[in-house]
Formats: structure tokens, C-alpha cells, sequence
């Protein structure tokens, strides 16, 4: 076989594992442990499968999968108030998790990288779009927005976290590579 054609069998099989990985994504994503009034939640590890992507095929592919992820979660479950919020919210969040990737040989710092560009995302569009709701909790809005973002991110860092590190430790995160 030359090389172009095996090159193409890798685009594909790539392709159709970030296809699976973003389906169970968005299904794990959809099973809620706890949902905030105003979006956020924490999940039964939705977050995982993308990470995971990540950290086996690098940034590109994680990130391109977190922002198919992104586009997904808005079809599920959409709190839709701006053009630039939407963005912030989910393809630039979800894509964010593609950040582990660059963490491949660190794993829990990955899942870090990943989350942590997740909750600026977020926390960008608490800050610009959801900073009436501050006042409701007698907040000023970045106070509120970490708050707020960080009652459920932190929690979904900690479950993905322990996964990967599972994961890793069973060395799993490269099977079939």
C-alpha cells in the first residue's frame, strides 16, 4: 500500500473515533448530576470522551471535536442570548477541551488545560451576557460569574480528572493507536 493511500485509512479511522467520541460525549453530557437555573452542569463525566480524544490524537483533533461537541450541546440543551454568547458558550468552551492534547505525556494537567479554557470561556460570557443575575445573588458580575461557573466546572474537573487518571493508570488513554 503507498503512503498516500494509509495516510487517507488514518484520516478516516480518526475521523470516525472523533465521530464516537463526540457521540458519547454528548450522551454522557446529557445525563445531569446537577443543573444550574441559568445552563451549567455537572455530568456523568461528559466531558471525558473529548478529553480523552485529546490526549490520545493531539489539540487539533480534540479541539475540532470539542467544537462539533459545542454545536451539539446548543441542539440539546440552547440558552441562546447573543450571537458572540453562543460562541463563547459552546463552540469556544467545548473546543477549549482540546487544549489537553498539548498535555499528552501529562494527563491530569491536560484535563486541567482543557477544563480551565472551558471556564474562561464561560466565565468571558458570565461576565458580558448573565451579569444581570449578579445582583439576584448580591454579586458583582466576576465575582458572580466565577462563582456560578466554578460551582459546576470545578466539580466536572474533578470527575474527569479521576477518569483520565483511571484511564492512564490502566493505560488506556493510547489503546489501538
Amino acid at each position: 500500500m503507498d503512503t498516500s493511500s494509509s495516510k487517507n485509512i488514518s484520516n478516516v479511522k480518526i475521523f470516525a473515533e472523533a465521530i464516537i467520541f463526540v457521540a458519547l460525549s454528548a450522551v454522557l453530557n446529557s445525563i445531569k448530576l446537577y443543573q444550574l437555573p441559568y445552563g451549567g452542569s455537572i455530568t456523568l463525566a461528559g466531558m471525558v470522551p473529548v478529553l480523552w480524544l485529546s490526549l490520545r490524537r493531539g489539540p487539533v483533533v480534540g479541539t475540532y471535536a470539542g467544537i462539533v461537541l459545542g454545536l451539539v450541546v446548543i441542539v440539546i440543551e440552547p440558552y441562546l442570548y447573543t450571537p458572540v454568547q453562543v460562541l463563547l458558550d459552546y463552540p469556544i468552551a467545548f473546543g477549549a477541551l482540546g487544549l489537553a492534547g498539548f498535555f499528552r505525556k501529562r494527563p491530569i494537567i491536560g484535563v486541567g488545560a482543557g477544563m480551565l479554557g472551558r471556564f474562561i470561556a464561560h466565565f468571558l460570557s458570565g461576565v458580558f451576557f448573565f451579569y444581570m443575575f449578579a445582583k439576584d445573588w448580591g454579586m458583582d458580575p466576576i465575582t458572580y460569574s466565577i462563582v456560578y461557573n466554578g460551582s459546576y466546572l470545578l466539580p466536572e474537573f474533578i470527575i474527569s480528572a479521576v477518569i483520565i487518571y483511571l484511564l492512564s493508570k490502566r493505560n488506556v488513554l493510547n489503546f489501538g493507536i
